[in-house]
């Protein structure tokens, strides 16, 4: 019997026994050894996702660790493999499918929400999710890879260019994220956040910030221009605020790329994007293409994943962690540490 950290109701999270699962046919057991709490996770806290999520519900995608058994017929891979998964599982038959965007299946299973996820002690997925990780990447760091690959696709999704000038609305691990991304694709980046601890963090790491409770962003942006405004703009805040800010960066046929889950219908500035012939992009989730750049970018210290770890804690302090995550605050990302010694796991 293993532990797993299950999402039972609105707010309440427990640490229980879970039983594991013998890898069938094209699939793998894992033993996860840290997995991040993301937004996403919080949205199902909160109770926002009851109507998707079954419960008791096992959390968490943003993981790393290592194989422990193969199933029949999966070939590629051993017990004791450095590996992350991409918790994506499609049909293969849909329009969206069948027109090449498996990751944005019509039926998607996305793990770690429709089906259960990695904040468990051994985990059972298809071979076809894993990711391999360098033997010389330590796992707590591997963990971001998830996330990097998000920022990697919105980069991609954005066209972002050398040269080109970009803001980052909201800097939040993933706002921190797609500027990093986008200043190793060549681009000038400001982020805009209005918690001084995410600013400073931002700023350690090379990045340059705006405080939009301190200055007129539209006004920076001008300035910072030449009256040209921003290329490209990222709204990561999901608040109204961040996307009429995005907006107002914008120059002419500027790209507006849209991250954040905004839960309720938001008003936008239809006139503007008319007048200047802007251009709204959604990006949602990734491709492999997209993990495997991630990979890269976090075992090469273009991404410094340590720095963006605001601490590690065990299963039973998941709780206090969601807790702590969404107060905000002096947090960036918190890892669940569900290493298992106990029962010969190499983590």
């Amino acid at each position: 019997m293993t532990l797993a950290v299950r999402y039972t109701s609105a707010r309440t999270l427990d640490t229980a026994p879970a039983a594991g699962s013998e890898p069938g046919p094209g699939e793998v057991e894992l033993a996860p050894a840290y997995v991040g709490i993301c937004g996403t996770d919080l949205h199902i806290f909160h109770g926002d996702m009851d109507a998707r999520v079954a419960t008791p519900a096992v959390l968490g995608h943003e993981m790393a660790g290592r194989i422990v058994r193969v199933g029949p017929g999966v070939e590629g891979w051993r017990p004791g493999d450095a590996v992350t998964v991409m918790p994506l599982r499609w049909d293969d038959t849909c329009p969206a499918c069948r027109a090449g965007h498996q990751h944005i299946c019509q039926h998607l299973d996305f793990i770690g929400i429709d089906s259960p996820g990695a904040m468990q002690q051994r985990w059972t997925v298809p071979a076809s999710t894993l990711v391999r990780l360098p033997a010389t990447l330590p796992l707590d760091r591997a963990a971001l890879v998830e996330p990097t690959a998000v920022a990697v696709h919105d980069v991609g999704r954005a066209a972002v260019k050398d040269g080109e000038k970009v803001v980052v609305v909201g800097g939040g691990p993933v706002g921190i994220l797609i500027a990093l991304v986008a200043r190793a694709a060549g681009a000038e980046v400001r982020v805009v956040e209005l918690n001084a601890h995410r600013r400073l963090l931002a700023e350690e790491l090379g990045l340059s910030t705006w405080d939009p409770a301190a200055a007129d962003i539209t006004e920076l942006v001008q300035q910072w221009t030449g009256e040209a405004g921003a290329d490209v703009a990222f709204e990561v805040s999901g608040a109204a605020g961040g996307v009429d800010t995005a907006v107002d960066a914008l120059g002419v046929r500027g790209r507006l790329c849209l991250v954040a889950i905004h839960p309720r219908p938001r008003e936008i500035n239809l006139h503007r994007f008319f007048w200047r012939e802007l251009t709204l992009v959604g990006a949602r989730l990734y491709d492999r293409g997209d993990f495997e750049r991630a990979v890269a970018l976090v075992a090469d210290g273009t991404i410094p994943a340590q720095r963006l770890i605001t601490k590690i804690v065990p299963m039973t302090e998941a709780p206090a962690a969601f807790e702590a995550l969404e107060s905000g605050g002096d947090v960036m990302k918190i890892l669940v540490d569900c290493t298992d010694d106990t029962q010969g796991a190499a983590v």
